[in-house]
């Protein structure tokens, strides 16, 4: 039996070891493990840092099935949610959810993170929740993040250890202030945090 134990250990480090050194999104066969209730990383508390305010465009970097899409677009009005993913069956999924309960400020793009076909200055705010290491090139995402936010627009990252594609408070402070990014507040501890990075706004 320990033999047993021992060994079903190794091959969890192992997986989560490939899964860092090999970065990707989860498929969307995986998706119950995203539908999961997120200790630490709660609507409320995104609602609470994000702050969302009427009429803004945000844009939501890898939403999954939907599990805080609905939360901020309900906060938005006359705004909207722009959900952006590599995956179109993740998009399906949250568009299918959307007409279900009859919400119309949500619109979907596929792609990648990695260039964004959006015009610059384009969003009041931008979240990813468990995202930013599933790119393989953080620091190229986060310069397009930083694009298309509006000066003075914040961006909204959160992480989960226990996530094998984690990024830490210090690599994120490090890699988003290379873009621009300056870290305002930030809300949880070590193993669960929200992030809230600003741009700076125009100089007077």
């Amino acid at each position: 039996m320990r033999r047993l134990l021992a060994l079903t250990g190794l091959a969890t480090l192992g997986a989560a070891l490939w899964w860092r050194k090999n970065p990707s999104a989860c498929p969307y066969s995986q998706r119950l493990f995203i539908e999961l209730p997120h200790p630490g990383i709660t609507r409320a508390r995104l609602i609470e840092i994000l702050a969302p305010r009427a009429g803004e465009r945000v844009l939501e970097i890898g939403p999954g099935t939907g599990y805080y899409t609905f939360e901020m677009a309900a906060r938005l009005d006359g705004g909207q949610v722009d959900i952006f993913d590599i995956q179109q069956e993740m998009i399906d999924h949250v568009v299918r959810e959307a007409n279900r309960r009859g919400v119309t400020n949500v619109n979907p793009a596929l792609g990648d993170a990695q260039s964004l076909p959006y015009r610059n200055e384009s969003f009041e705010a931008v979240v990813l929740i468990t995202v930013l290491g599933e790119i393989p090139d953080q620091e190229r995402a986060l310069n397009e993040v930083a694009r298309v936010l509006k000066p003075g627009g914040r961006l909204i990252v959160g992480e989960m250890i226990v996530d094998p594609h984690t990024v830490t408070l210090g690599q994120l402070r490090e890699r988003a202030g290379r873009a621009g990014l300056s870290l305002a507040r930030r809300i949880g501890g070590p193993l669960a945090f929200f992030a809230r990075l600003e741009k700076a706004p125009v100089a007077a």
